[in-house]
């Protein structure tokens, strides 16, 4: 049997490294167990720069001890683009401390991949104040040992990285078709928040110059069926028939390419499996955007290997800041990134697309994926949502509603393009 591939570690100690302290001792003593066994380890502590030496080249694992705020080990999760493994060492007084400053902190903690304590109390103390999942690694033991439990959790959560690769020879076949553009996140009056009718929806990516587009009503897919059986009518216009649906508690989620409705109120798990009962492919919108229904870090990370794409970009997310957290948690689990304009109201329809091979079924969607330019048009939200509000305000619940005279909107050709960290055999967008 191969012996495993060494791996690229970092290891950060909120400490000076010539201070005399146990956690400096802790690093100091995995780091040299881990670099005999033929690891690539670099250590940084407190006073060393962190930004560069975790951006300049790719790390396996980043691994953080004592990461509150403000230390270097919390700096290194603001930069890491890396899989991260945090170990919390005699944190009582810091966890105490910290909770003026939870919401930093938190922002911090969700990016860290995997949690260990070096003793129960320790677990105890964090699950009471940051709830989450600790693992328990021993320190009284030779280091050999211990380094055998990290190197376990490290092959652990790398595990979990999706394949990059997927279908080379289906992508060579691919690379012969033209080249489409294509929206994936749209809704149209059969959505309860929505009053754009599917005529108008179409006419209006036709207008734009899409060849696709994903219809996903919320809870709901009356729309995308007619929608597809107009769309089977006109020429260059291919419609995914898809749903946004609301689980019980973990937020909500996008089957792409459905043949019938899925209910609401189910659990993530569940919902999932009803996606892939009918053949269709798993879409995350939005996460990281606490003004929407979203999982959270921990029920995401319950869910990576199912993940089929995760929306790197949608314009109506409130702050940029989880636009980018989406794009940082897409290249390290190296999922495919997709991106959707969210559109409520025609105006916003193609504000952010996709251009990839043209495809035919799910498998030739998610292989055309793996190599597309998103490309986004600048379009002022404030807008976009007044248009929403004054559309859907005060007006019957769909798919009963409709806009009077309603008229696809004109115009809106993408122009700025969104970088994105792609994984290997992908490149980033360009307009």
């Amino acid at each position: 049997m191969p012996s495993p591939q060494p791996l690229t570690i970092a290891q950060v100690s909120p400490h000076r490294r010539a201070t005399r302290k146990p956690v400096n001792e802790f690093v100091a003593r995995l780091s040299e167990e881990l670099g005999r066994r033929g690891h690539q380890v670099v250590r940084i502590g407190s006073g060393e720069p962190v930004k560069r030496p975790l951006t300049a080249r790719p790390y396996d694992i980043v691994h953080v001890h004592e990461p509150f705020a403000p230390s270097v080990s919390s700096a290194a999760l603001r930069h890491s683009l890396s899989l991260n493994v945090a170990t919390f060492h005699a944190p009582q007084e810091r966890a105490l401390s910290t909770q003026v400053a939870r919401p930093l902190v938190e922002i911090f903690f969700g990016r860290i991949d995997a949690r260990t304590v070096t003793s129960a109390a320790t677990g105890a103390l964090l699950e009471r104040y940051f709830p989450a999942s600790y693992e328990l690694v021993d320190p009284d033991r030779d280091w050999s040992a211990i380094a055998d439990d990290f190197e376990a959790v490290y092959r652990r959560v790398l595990a979990r990285r999706h394949d990059p690769t997927g279908d080379p020879a289906l992508r060579a076949e691919l690379a012969k078709r033209p080249l489409i553009e294509v929206d994936l996140h749209m809704h149209t009056d059969h959505s309860g928040d929505c009053a754009t009718p599917v005529g108008v929806l179409l006419q209006t990516a036709r207008d734009r110059g899409l060849g696709a587009i994903a219809i996903t009503d919320h809870n709901e897919v009356s729309g995308a069926l007619e929608a597809a059986e107009i769309a089977a009518g006109m020429d260059g216009l291919k419609v995914i028939v898809a749903e946004e649906v609301k689980t019980a508690e973990q937020g909500e989620v996008i089957g792409l390419f459905l043949k019938e409705k899925i209910p609401k109120g189910l659990t993530m798990a569940e919902t999932i499996a009803a996606i892939r009962e009918q053949g269709g492919l798993v879409y995350v919108p939005h996460p990281f955007d606490r003004f929407h229904s979203v999982p959270d870090y921990e029920h995401l990370l319950d869910i990576v290997e199912d993940v089929d794409l995760l929306e790197v970009f949608n314009p109506r997310v409130m702050l940029t800041s989880f636009n980018e957290e989406a794009v940082r948690f897409a290249g390290k689990y190296r999922i495919v990134p997709a991106a959707g304009s969210d559109s409520h109201v025609a105006q916003g329809l193609g504000s952010v697309r996709q251009r990839i091979r043209d495809f035919d079924g799910p498998a030739e969607f998610l292989e055309a994926m793996r190599d597309a330019d998103i490309t986004r048009k600048h379009k002022n939200l404030v807008y976009v949502q007044t248009l929403k509000f004054l559309q859907t305000t005060g007006r019957p619940k769909a798919p009963k509603r409709r806009v009077a005279n309603a008229k696809p909107a004109r115009g809106g050709r993408p122009r700025r393009p969104v970088s994105v960290r792609r994984s290997a055999g992908g490149r980033s967008g360009k307009s």
